[in-house]
C-alpha cells in the first residue's frame, strides 16, 4: 500500500528527492521499508517502546548488562574526571590509558597476545579485512556471513569464493582447487551466525586452514560473553583458543556497551594499527565507554549465572515451541531463536500481532536474509523472568496457529 504522505510529496518535489520518494514507495509496497521506533528505559527484559512498556525479545543484550547500574557508575566516574570525548584519533592525541587497559583485558579474555579497539563491529570488519588481503589474494567466505563481513571482503578487492554455509567439505574442495593460485588466503566466518543462531565448526576449520596455509578470521560478535566456560565465546566453546588468527567481537551486544575489537597476535595488531583505515581515521572511543566496558568484562567473568540463565531460557523457549510442533534452528540452548516464516508480509504481520500483545520481536527480511527466508528472530536474555519466556512461547504459538509448521 502506498504511503499517502509520500504520494503527496511527489507533486511538490523535484530532482533527487522525487527519485528517492519513488524508491521509498517501492520499498513500502514490497514490505521492505524500515522506520525508527523510540526504545528506552531498559529494565528486567522490558523496554518502553513509543511510550508503552513491552517485553523485549528483539535486542542483543544477552546478559542483561546494558542497563546494569554498575556500568553506569563506572562510566559516570570517568565522565566526571575526564569529560566525554577522546578528542582525536588515537594515533594523534586520543589514546587514553583506559583504551590500553581495555585492550589488555580483552586480549587476556580471548586468549590472545593483543587487541585493538574499533568504533563498531562494522568498522572493525571493513578495516581489518582490506588491510590483510588485497588484489592477488583470495577470501573464502561462508554464504551466511554478516553484511559487514561481505562489505569488508568486497573492499579488499581480493578474489572472493563463497562456500555453502558451514560446509567444511565444500570449503576443502575450493581450497584444493585454487588456493595455489593466490598469494594469501583468508577464511572468513562467524562464530555464531546472527540470523540463524548456529555455531560454526571451528574445531574442524583450524586443521583445514593449516593444511592449505590459509588464515582464519572469526567474527564472534554473538558468541562473546555467552559461550564458553568463561564467556570467551565460540573459540573457547570449540576448544580452539589461541588457534584462530583473527578474532573480531563487538561490545554492544552481550557486553552491553558500545564499540568493537580485533584480537590476535601482537604483529597482527601492530600491523592493523598502521593499515586499518577505519581505525586510523576515526576518533577514539570515549574513555567513559571504555571504563564501562572494563566493568562489563569483569562482570561477564565473575557472574557465570548470567550465561547459565541465558541457556536455561533458550532451552525453555525451544522446548515449548517444539512441543507445539514449531522447530527453531540453531543450537539446542542457543540464545538466538529463529522462527522461519518465509513470506515478508506474513512475517511483518506476525511482528505487528506480537507487538499488539505486548512483545517486541524482530522481523528479519531481505536484504538481511535471502528472499523467501524471512523470519522472526527471537533473542533471550539472562534477565528475562522465566514466566515472561513462557508467556512469549504461548503467544507465539497462538499467533502462528494455522500457519505452516
Amino acid at each position: 500500500m502506498t504511503d499517502p504522505t509520500l504520494a503527496a510529496g511527489v507533486a511538490e518535489t523535484r530532482g533527487m528527492d522525487m527519485a528517492l520518494i519513488e524508491e521509498l514507495q517501492s520499498l513500502q509496497a514490497a514490505g521492505l521499508r524500515r522506520t525508527l521506533q523510540q526504545v528506552h528505559q531498559r529494565r528486567a527484559g522490558t523496554v518502553l517502546l513509543n511510550g508503552e512498556r513491552v517485553a523485549d525479545f528483539a535486542s542483543n543484550d544477552y546478559l542483561g548488562l546494558a542497563a546494569d547500574p554498575r556500568l553506569a557508575r563506572a562510566a559516570a566516574a570517568v565522565l566526571q574526571a575526564e569529560g566525554m570525548g577522546a578528542g582525536a584519533a588515537r594515533l594523534i592525541s586520543g589514546n587514553h590509558p583506559l583504551h590500553d587497559a581495555l585492550e589488555r583485558a580483552l586480549a587476556h579474555f580471548k586468549g590472545c597476545e593483543h587487541a585493538l579497539l574499533f568504533p563498531s563491529g562494522y568498522m572493525a570488519n571493513i578495516g581489518a579485512i582490506p588491510a590483510l588481503v588485497g588484489p592477488g589474494d583470495v577470501i573464502y567466505s561462508d554464504a551466511l556471513c554478516h553484511a559487514s563481513l561481505i562489505d569488508g571482503c568486497r573492499l579488499s578487492k581480493a578474489t572472493i569464493r563463497v562456500f555453502p554455509h558451514a560446509d567444511l567439505d565444500a570449503l576443502a574442495g575450493m581450497l584444493a582447487d585454487d588456493r595455489h593460485a593466490f598469494r594469501r588466503a583468508l577464511i572468513v566466518v562467524e562464530g555464531v551466525f546472527s540470523m540463524d543462531g548456529d555455531l560454526f565448526p571451528l574445531e574442524g576449520l583450524v586443521p583445514l586452514a593449516r593444511r592449505f596455509d590459509a588464515w582464519t578470521y572469526v567474527d564472534d560478535a554473538h558468541g562473546t560473553g555467552v559461550l564458553g566456560a568463561t564467556g570467551a565465546g565460540s573459540v573457547e566453546q570449540c576448544d580452539v583458543t589461541g588457534q584462530i588468527d583473527v578474532i573480531v567481537g563487538t561490545l554492544g551486544k552481550a557486553m552491553g556497551t558500545a564499540g568493537a575489537y580485533v584480537t590476535g597476535s601482537r604483529p597482527l595488531v601492530d600491523y592493523l594499527t598502521s593499515r586499518a583505515r577505519s581505525f586510523i581515521f576515526t576518533t577514539g572511543t570515549p574513555p567513559a565507554v571504555a571504563a564501562a566496558t572494563l566493568e562489563a568484562l569483569r562482570l561477564v567473568q565473575v557472574e557465570s549465572w548470567r550465561r547459565e540463565a541465558v541457556r536455561d531460557r533458550a532451552r525453555r523457549l525451544r522446548d515449548r515451541l517444539r512441543a507445539a510442533g514449531r522447530e527453531a534452528p540453531g543450537m539446542s540452548d542457543g540464545h538466538i531463536v529463529p522462527i522461519m516464516v518465509g513470506d515478508v508480509g506474513a512475517t511483518m504481520r506476525l511482528v505487528g500481532e506480537l507487538r499488539r500483545r505486548g512483545f517486541l520481536v524482530g522481523g528479519v527480511r531481505p536484504p538481511t536474509v535471502a528472499p523467501g527466508t524471512s523470519r522472526l528472530r527471537v533473542s533471550v536474555s539472562a534477565v528475562h523472568p522465566m514466566e515472561l519466556v513462557d508467556a512469549l512461547a504461548a503467544t507465539l504459538i497462538d499467533a502462528m496457529r494455522g500457519m505452516p509448521g
